[in-house]
C-alpha cells in the first residue's frame, strides 16, 4: 500500500470520549487526563460502552472499555475496521471511526503497512523484527509495538544463528542457494554473514522442506518462515530494516 502523496487531505478529526486518548501506557494503561487535578480520581468514574464497569476496572481485567459486551480487548473491534480495541489504545486511534485520519485508509491497513493511521499526510511508522531463538519466534514491530508474531526454525545446534542486531541488506523474491541446491522463497538478507530470513525452502523436484519444523531449531543458521507469514514480512519490510536475533 501507498498513500497518494498528492491527495488532499481534511485537518478535521472525530473527536471521542477523553479515556480514549487517555489511556495509553506500556503496561498498564494508566489513564492521563490533562485536564483533571487527579487524572486517576476522574478515570474511576468514566464507563465509556456505559456497562456499569470504570474503563480502568475494564482495561485492568483484560475487557475492552469500548464495548458493552463482555469481550476481551484483544478480540474486540468495535468500529470493525480490522483493528482491536486492544491496538486503537496503543496506537491512540479513535475505536469508533475505521479511518481515524479520514484519509481513505483504515486505521488497520495503514499500521499494517507502516503508515500513521492519525495522520492524513503520508507519515511512516518504523519497524523492526526481533527474533527469540529459545522461543522459536519471529515478531514483526510496528512504532515498537508488537505487530505480528510467527512460529519460525533457526539453525540447528551444530549450526546455530548467530545472535546480534542485524540489518536487512537486500531482497530476493525467490533466491537460490549454491551451497546447498534448492530455492529460498522470499529471501530477507542479513548482514555480518550468509544468512537470511526465508520461506521453507524448496527442492529443484518441487519437494517443500520442513513443513513440520517450524517451531524447532533444524535449520543451516537461516531463519525459515512459513508458507504465507514468509510473503506477507518480504512485501512489508525493506532494505535497511533491523533484525535482532536474541
Amino acid at each position: 500500500m501507498e498513500k497518494n502523496k498528492n491527495k488532499k487531505f481534511g485537518t478535521k478529526k472525530v473527536l471521542f470520549s477523553a479515556i480514549t486518548l487517555g489511556l495509553i501506557s506500556a503496561f498498564g494503561f494508566i489513564a492521563l487526563l490533562s485536564n483533571c487535578d487527579n487524572p486517576l480520581q476522574a478515570a474511576e468514574i468514566i464507563d465509556t460502552d456505559g456497562d456499569g464497569y470504570d474503563d480502568e476496572a475494564e482495561i485492568a481485567s483484560g475487557y475492552s472499555p469500548f464495548n458493552p459486551a463482555p469481550e476481551k480487548i484483544k478480540e474486540s473491534d468495535v468500529d470493525a475496521d480490522g483493528l482491536s480495541d486492544y491496538f486503537e489504545i496503543e496506537f491512540g486511534t479513535d475505536p469508533f471511526n475505521p479511518d481515524t485520519d479520514n484519509d481513505g485508509y483504515s486505521d488497520s491497513e495503514e499500521i499494517d503497512w507502516a503508515y500513521d493511521p492519525n495522520s492524513a499526510e503520508p507519515k511512516r511508522l518504523d519497524r523492526k523484527i526481533e527474533i527469540d531463538l529459545a522461543n522459536q519466534r519471529l515478531t514483526l514491530l510496528v512504532s515498537g509495538r508488537a505487530w505480528k508474531d510467527f512460529p519460525v526454525s533457526t539453525g540447528k545446534p551444530s549450526m546455530p544463528t548467530p545472535t546480534g542486531a542485524f540489518k536487512i541488506i537486500n531482497k530476493i523474491e525467490n533466491a537460490w542457494s549454491k551451497s546447498y541446491g534448492l530455492w529460498m522463497p522470499y529471501w530477507l538478507g542479513l548482514d555480518r554473514g550468509r544468512i537470511g530470513i526465508h520461506e521453507l525452502p524448496v527442492w529443484p523436484g518441487g519437494y517443500r522442506e520442513g513443513e513440520d519444523h517450524l517451531g524447532h531449531p533444524v535449520s543451516h543458521g537461516c531463519i525459515r518462515l512459513g508458507v504465507g507469514p514468509a510473503q506477507y514480512l518480504y512485501e512489508r519490510v525493506e532494505a535497511g530494516t533491523e533484525v535482532v536475533i536474541k
